[in-house]
């Protein structure tokens, strides 16, 4: 039963700002990336903007609300922990050559961080000397104002910038892949009894590296008539029926594509096919801290057919 098995880090390679040292996280290249992704170094003194460390905060520990319930004989016990949005505070000095150049720079930066609030977050990059990266998906809340003293808005001045983060936790830059495909049909009794991987392409074992759950999205490429992913630790699944959905069996080469968060399901041509999975016993598991058995079935499986797994690591802390 051939199967390739492997898995890929696809490493991004940006450029990266010089390091300084920042309060709650250390020596690290602080990168702001806009809405259309135009990349804004925040950590290079040289350039013509750059982070003021001093008055830094919100890049530690996530916040969160414990709930909790009185206990009879004195103190209470926790109900619910509660992850919040995280909220980060980010001085930024502006200059320029002369007073148009200051405000040409000013007018950016304002509008790089504002324009998410209409065109979706931006990405707050954090790189270490090491080449590891983590970033969190911010919006702008208030704070693009000058300092309003003597001296300032002619050819420099500094803002406040507060950032609010709807999820609080820090994404590695890497994603993590794991690629299963299966190999040729064998016949069952030629040269000896065996199992094809027409139908099961194995059991994986997948590592979280990150400090919290994480929800994984997973890619199949076709022929396959039907899907099924398991978490063999909880026995958690969930099923694509393709055959159940108005687009029918995978041929090969079609793709489908299956979010665990949101749920989503899409082809590789834009159609949603959620209602081919199992509701209301479907369960579209995340995957915890640490290694995680799991296993990934297709039915009508060929040469060719393929899952591929896609995930973010996630973290407490830049």
């Amino acid at each position: 039963m051939p199967l390739i098995t492997a898995p890929v880090i696809t490493p991004e390679e940006p450029t990266t700002p010089p390091p300084i040292e920042v309060p709650e996280i250390g020596y690290a290249s602080i990168t702001y990336i806009d809405p259309a992704g135009t990349r804004w170094p925040m950590t290079d003194l040289a350039a013509d903007w750059y982070t003021l460390a001093e008055g830094v905060s919100g890049l530690g520990a996530t916040p969160y609300t414990l709930t909790s319930d009185p206990h009879p004989r004195g103190g209470a016990r926790l109900r619910h922990v509660q992850p919040q949005p995280r909220t980060i505070v980010w001085p930024v000095l502006v200059k320029g050559a002369d007073h148009l150049a200051f405000t040409a720079n000013w007018r950016a930066l304002a509008r790089a961080f504002t324009r998410t609030l209409r065109e979706g977050p931006g990405l707050l990059e954090v790189a270490r000397p090491d080449g590891t990266a983590r970033r969190i998906a911010v919006y702008y809340s208030q704070g693009w104002d000058g300092q309003g003293r003597t001296a300032t808005g002619i050819t420099w001045d500094s803002a406040v910038v507060t950032l609010w983060c709807e999820d609080p936790y820090w994404e590695d830059v890497q994603a993590q892949t794991v690629h299963r495909e299966a190999g040729a049909s064998v016949d069952y009794l030629a040269p000896y009894p065996s199992v094809s991987s027409s139908q099961v392409l194995g059991a994986t074992t997948v590592t979280n590296g990150g400090d919290v759950d994480m929800w994984p999205e997973w890619r199949i490429t076709g022929p396959a008539s039907a899907i099924t992913f398991t978490r063999e630790d909880t026995g958690d699944s969930f099923t694509l029926t393709m055959t159940d959905t108005a687009h029918g069996a995978l041929l090969a080469g079609e793709t489908v594509t299956i979010s665990t968060d949101p749920p989503r399901v899409r082809s590789g041509s834009g159609e949603n096919l959620i209602s081919g999975l199992d509701w209301p016993s479907a369960v579209l598991w995340s995957l915890p801290p640490g290694e995680t058995p799991v296993t990934f079935e297709l039915a009508g499986a060929a040469a060719g057919s393929a899952v591929d797994l896609t995930y973010y690591p996630r973290y407490e802390t830049a």
